[in-house]
C-alpha cells in the first residue's frame, strides 16, 4: 500500500525505538494476526508481518499494538482513512458560509 503513507505524518511520530517495539509485539502475538473475523468470531490466524496501533493516535504501549497480517492491516487501515475524510467533509460542510458565496 505505497500510498497509504502520503501526506500522513504518522511514520515521523513513531518513537526512535518503534523497530524494537514492532519485532517485541509480533514476537509476542507470535506473528499471528490478531483481527477478530465477522464470520466466525475468531481470530484470523494469518502471519502477521504488521503491528497495528488499536486505536487511533499516538498511544504506543503494548496493550494498544496487535500484530496482524498485511490484508487486514491494509482493511482496517483503509476504513479508518474513509472514516476520518467523512468526518473532515462533514467539519467543513459545517462551516457558516460568507453570504456573499451563497
Amino acid at each position: 500500500m505505497a500510498t497509504g503513507w502520503k501526506g500522513s505524518t504518522r511514520r515521523r511520530r513513531l518513537p526512535r525505538n518503534w523497530p524494537q517495539i514492532r519485532a517485541r509485539i509480533l514476537e509476542r502475538d507470535r506473528h499471528a494476526c490478531r483481527w477478530i473475523r465477522e464470520d466466525t468470531g475468531r481470530r484470523c490466524g494469518a502471519y502477521a508481518t504488521e503491528v497495528d496501533h488499536i486505536h487511533r493516535g499516538d498511544d504506543h504501549r503494548d496493550s494498544n499494538l496487535q500484530a496482524l497480517c498485511d490484508w487486514h492491516h491494509q482493511q482496517k487501515s483503509a476504513m479508518e482513512g474513509g472514516m476520518a475524510s467523512k468526518a473532515a467533509a462533514e467539519r467543513r460542510r459545517a462551516e457558516p458560509q460568507h453570504p456573499g458565496l451563497i
